[in-house]
């Protein structure tokens, strides 16, 4: 469809943190970090196989595995119409993959994040607990961190307010609401 697409992936299905109060932070982070290399390569794996030209960008030094992460390489990438997927986060432990996501897409000069979650947007509380819950369609950087919405960590989205960069959070159920997004349909949550 004409879109530059870059991936931040979880590890959660690997590694989520420290399973014991007793490990060191930075360890558990660097394992978690470690997983997500392993879904993206899984994942670059699952698109090249579609016919889709995907790399792999890791924020540690791994050349037998993966590209080591700069923007030059991103960005030449992406211009090459490849989907470039980062991995192993930011390379530094106590930052989180939304953290990854604003930190990339800043890097990249990105218009959007697509954070694609299992909610139809963001509500003022948990819509799976509390069948209250009001769902906004749209909200500023600034009410996000105001409101203390879960729409990512605090870090994410002031990097996000700071940076220009919108967000749109939408439901993944639907993989068709990916490309509702990129015809620019309304879905979801935009913050701005």
């Amino acid at each position: 469809m004409g879109t530059q697409v870059g991936l931040v992936v979880g590890g959660g299905n690997f590694w989520r943190g420290r399973s014991s109060g007793k490990m060191d932070r930075s360890r558990a982070d660097q394992m978690g970090m470690l997983a997500t290399c392993i879904n993206a390569l899984a994942l670059c794996d699952t698109l090249e196989q579609l016919g889709v030209k995907s790399r792999v960008l890791s924020a540690f030094s791994m050349p037998q595995v993966a590209d080591t992460f700069s923007k030059r390489l991103a960005v030449e990438s992406l211009d090459k119409g490849e989907v470039v997927i980062f991995g192993c986060g930011t390379g530094l432990p106590f930052f989180s993959t939304d953290t990854t996501a604003a930190l990339r897409a800043a890097e990249i000069e990105a218009e959007i994040i697509f954070k694609a979650t299992n909610v139809d947007g963001v509500y003022d509380k948990d819509p799976n607990k509390f069948d209250d819950a009001v769902k906004y369609d749209e909200l500023t950087h600034a009410e996000v961190l105001a409101k203390d919405l879960k729409v990512m960590d605090s870090t994410a989205a002031s990097l996000c307010r700071d940076n220009g960069i919108e967000i749109l959070v939408f439901n993944l159920n639907d993989p068709k609401n990916i490309v509702r997004a990129l015809q620019g349909e309304t879905i979801g949550t935009t913050v701005k």
